[in-house]
């Protein structure tokens, strides 16, 4: 799921770098041979880097969530503080439906637990149709 969902072949500033984080040896190695093995599939070199996981900041708040962000309509019904979105199931189960992943289906079968207004899940559904149409 790594690979497919960003391009690994582009090589950028450290703040927006791919990159996999291992902890331990096994890591290591599961992360390089899939790497290696999608090299071989690709002409273009692989950029993303594989390091040993250190200490780990987040990013700024308007970072979080960013898809969900883009939706104040629906992210202000959520009630969340900027600390809260970093840990909210309901915020990225959103975002990821905003950003694109996921089906009308699928957010059907959960969106009674999200908490939210009839005409904010119609919201986010046109949002889902929009994207499957894409």
């Amino acid at each position: 799921m790594f690979w497919t969902n960003h391009s690994p072949c582009t090589k950028s500033r450290n703040q927006y770098m791919s990159a996999i984080f291992y902890h331990g040896t096994k890591q290591k190695i599961m992360a390089e041979e899939s790497r290696d093995t999608l090299q071989k599939e690709i002409a273009r070199p692989i950029q993303t880097k594989i390091l040993p996981a250190s200490v780990f900041y987040n990013a700024e708040n308007y970072h979080q969530k960013y898809m969900l962000r883009q939706h104040a309509e629906v992210l202000d019904k959520l009630n969340l503080s900027d600390e809260d979105i970093l840990t909210s199931h309901v915020a990225a189960r959103l975002n990821g439906y905003l950003g694109g992943f996921g089906s009308l289906e699928q957010f059907d079968q959960e969106c009674n637990t999200f908490g939210l207004l009839e005409n904010q899940l119609s919201f986010v559904r046109k949002q889902i149709q929009k994207r499957q149409k894409n």
